[in-house]
């Protein structure tokens, strides 16, 4: 980045910091991940320059021969990835392909249920001040108190009495495994579409650990970055049948020129995750989930669900006289990046909480395994149960940064 260095040595520095944060610390925000540096390099090549309006034979301008070309060879992988009969790599992120995917096959008005928010869904799945909770009548399932679970029973039973156009399974803070045959079965009854956002599970779904919706769902919805390893983006997926109104609504529905760049950088991390080694490093991720969790719990922290089938591991620390907010100030302090999160009934705000996310995909790109899932629990245990005196977190954070230099960015697949 020399030629960066020399134009813009204030953008340079805020970037080499940006570097050093990710590298010396631990990061266990279950929705990031560290890309490879052949996804960096498509990302920052050339495709920056060039407007694509359309799709692959069909443009809008000249000289897009090159872009059909990347464009149809990121969406010939994801398809064989996943096993998709159709679908559209141009969404800038999962938002807009869940905004695509409602008003392809919903009108405005229609009936959705989504989860609740409060109980680990996302705000684009109904929440009344996003644009889904705006546009379409969205009503909302939630956990089971006692074990934090969806109750599929219970579920069908809501649907009956809503009849919803639409079903959306999904979660962001939801660490167990989704019923997609479940979902199907109830959408079927009621006669509803059933939409699947995996977002978070997509890259544990491409590597084998973590059932796959396709089978089940009319339309899939996804980044490309989280457990997929990707640049900060979104997909689509959809059986034939909807495959036209999918793409309408993409372009010219909702965006212009898609990104060509990023497509470029899409086309990478779908043949990184075609690599046999990546159902290694899928299944890696949700054995040291599972490990960290009960680590934890050993230590006495309150694991919501008693446990993960995937890479999100929730703690509820109301009880510890800390709230969430509190708990991530001062993990990050200490040089661990977590974030603060609801948990199912939660008697705090979204800006307090009463509980922490934390994710393994990071740590695990970068070569951690089990025994380092221990070093983490210890790490989050002296940090939580400890002082909070800005020294003793200082030290931690000395030692987490330490402790980080024996484990590369990204290791090779």
């Amino acid at each position: 980045m020399k030629t960066l260095e020399q134009l813009d040595p204030e953008t340079s520095q805020i970037i080499a910091d940006e570097n050093d944060r990710e590298t010396e610390r631990l990061q266990l925000i279950a929705s990031e991940n560290y890309t490879s540096p052949a996804v960096l390099e498509a990302q920052g090549s050339v495709f920056t320059n060039k407007y694509a309006e359309g799709y692959p034979g069909a443009r809008y301008y000249q000289g897009c021969g090159p872009s059909d070309r990347i464009e149809q060879l990121a969406l010939d992988r994801v398809k064989t990835l996943f096993g998709a009969e159709h679908a559209n790599v141009q969404p800038h992120s999962g938002s807009s392909a869940n905004m695509a995917a409602y008003l392809a096959l919903l009108q405005p008005g229609d009936t959705i249920l989504g989860m609740d928010l409060a109980a680990g869904g996302h705000l684009t799945h109904g929440a009344r001040f996003n644009f889904s909770g705006k546009i379409f009548k969205s009503f909302f399932y939630k956990v089971q108190p006692e074990n934090q679970r969806i109750d599929y029973n219970l579920l069908a039973e809501q649907a009956r009495k809503i009849r919803p156009r639409l079903i959306i399974a999904g979660a962001s803070a939801y660490p167990r495994t989704l019923d997609f045959a479940a979902f199907r079965a109830i959408c079927d009854e009621v006669g509803a579409y059933l939409m699947v956002d995996m977002a978070h599970i997509a890259g544990l779904i491409a590597g084998g650990a973590h059932p796959s919706p396709i089978p089940y769902a009319d339309v899939v919805t996804s980044t490309t970055h989280k457990t997929l390893r990707g640049p900060r983006s979104g997909f689509i997926l959809c059986r034939k049948e909807y495959a036209k109104a999918i793409d309408a609504m993409i372009f010219p529905g909702l965006q212009g020129g898609p990104l060509m760049h990023i497509i470029a950088a899409k086309a990478v991390a779908f043949k990184e995750a075609m690599d046999p080694a990546f159902s290694t490093y899928a299944r890696q991720i949700v054995a040291n989930a599972r490990t960290l969790a009960q680590i934890l719990q050993d230590q006495g922290f309150k694991i919501l669900t008693d446990g993960t089938d995937n890479h999100i591991v929730l703690i509820d620390i109301g009880s510890m006289g800390l709230t969430g907010a509190e708990a991530a100030e001062r993990l990050e302090a200490a040089g661990i990046v977590a974030n603060k999160n609801g948990i199912p009934n939660d008697p705090r705000g979204p800006r307090v909480t009463s509980g922490i996310r934390l994710g393994t995909a990071a740590v695990t790109t970068r070569g951690m395994k089990e025994n380092e899932m221990g070093v983490i629990a210890k790490f989050i245990g002296r940090v939580l149960r400890g002082s909070c005196d800005p020294a003793e977190l200082d030290n931690t954070r000395r030692a987490v940064a330490e402790f980080c230099k024996g484990f590369p960015v990204f290791q090779e697949l």
